[in-house]
């Protein structure tokens, strides 16, 4: 984990003051400097704990899937769209799990040209022993309570939406597939 910056200030809020000094108010920049900070510390936290697993919290993220799936495996096409990420990104992921002995791939029979990953039991081992650790420490979110998770995800959900993550009346449809 990185080393805390200890700093005597706030220095968004200093950017912030800074900014409005220059340009105006913009309370935008102000919340996106925060939520990147965020981001970077929550990542920070949650790899040091899946990393004497030999993880980092993406290749998590995709056992994690693969415990999700009913066969325990999913098309790489399939992984990529559920981790929202670029498939060059999946193979990279889902290839360094199969170099740890956590995934393995095979073709799809279903479709010639693509690529099926499947947990191996050695995965289902450490995803269990990883999950155990970060809802032990709350997957970083330790300082909130339940409801305020829940806010932050609501608090969020516009801007995925507006992103075009999912298309928001049919996810109310279909709430609970994989």
């Amino acid at each position: 984990m990185p080393k805390p910056l200890s700093l005597p200030f706030d220095p968004i809020a200093r950017a912030d003051e800074l900014w409005k000094q220059r340009w105006g108010s913009v309370p935008s920049m102000a919340a996106i400097t925060s939520i990147m900070r965020a981001q970077q510390i929550l990542l920070g936290q949650v790899d040091a704990a899946v990393k004497p697993y030999g993880l980092t919290f993406a290749r998590y993220e995709a056992l994690v899937l693969l415990t999700f799936s009913q066969a325990g495996e999913l098309p790489m096409s399939k992984i990529g769209e559920r981790l929202m990420v670029h498939p060059t990104s999946v193979t990279n992921t889902v290839d360094r799990l199969v170099r740890s002995g956590l995934v393995a791939k095979r073709p799809n029979p279903n479709d010639g040209r693509g690529t099926l990953a499947s947990i191996t039991d050695r995965g289902r081992e450490v995803v269990e022993s990883a999950t155990r650790d970060l809802m032990a420490m709350d997957f970083g979110l330790g300082v909130y309570d339940a409801e305020e998770c829940g806010r932050i995800f609501a608090l969020l959900r516009p801007l995925r939406v507006a992103a075009d993550d999912f298309d928001d009346e049919a996810a109310d449809a279909t709430e609970g597939e994989l």
